[in-house]
């Protein structure tokens, strides 16, 4: 019976560590590390809570338990220790660029929103989630995470629009 459950668990984390690592890595601004932490996290209690959770949705609840995570880190003073000078870029294939190029920029962007708009924009945009399910994971009316992703869009795309036409 133990078996069964760690093949079953294995099985989820094989087939869903991409997508829930990418909403780890959108919730963070881009850090990977933090991403990491909050999967670490969010892998452990997904693993105790799996025998109530495996039959219903188990991608919910990890997808709450990083949303979560990731607010309760951004409200934490000390994220741990940041790097001073940034890595050179590795080049890449020519055709690709643009695409890189814009996926960092509106990851970049992504970090500049406060947690709770990001968690809304990433929840309700990225996961494509309704709006009544951004509302159940924030844990806020669905008044409230509708504020939240349209101020978090409005910003995105007033912080996109500053990086494309700077004001000299």
């Amino acid at each position: 019976m133990r078996r069964s459950r760690t093949d079953e668990f294995d099985r989820f984390v094989a087939a869903r560590w991409a997508a829930l690592f990418h909403m780890a890595r959108l919730l963070t601004g881009g850090d990977r590390h933090r991403a990491e932490d909050l999967m670490q996290e969010a892998l452990i209690k997904l693993w105790f809570a799996w025998p109530r959770v495996s039959e219903q949705a188990p991608e919910a609840y990890a997808r709450r338990v990083l949303a979560r995570a990731a607010a309760r880190s951004a409200r934490r003073r000390w994220w741990g220790e940041h790097p001073v000078d940034p890595l050179p870029d590795q080049p890449g294939p020519a055709d690709a660029t643009a695409a890189v190029d814009e996926r960092t920029g509106l990851e970049a962007a992504l970090a500049l929103l406060p947690a709770r708009q990001r968690a809304a924009v990433v929840l309700r945009y990225y996961m494509d989630l309704p709006e009544g399910q951004v509302a159940e994971v924030l844990r806020c009316p669905v008044g409230t995470a509708r504020s939240l992703t349209t101020r978090g869009v409005a910003r995105l795309r007033q912080l996109l629009t500053e990086a494309v036409d700077p004001v000299v």
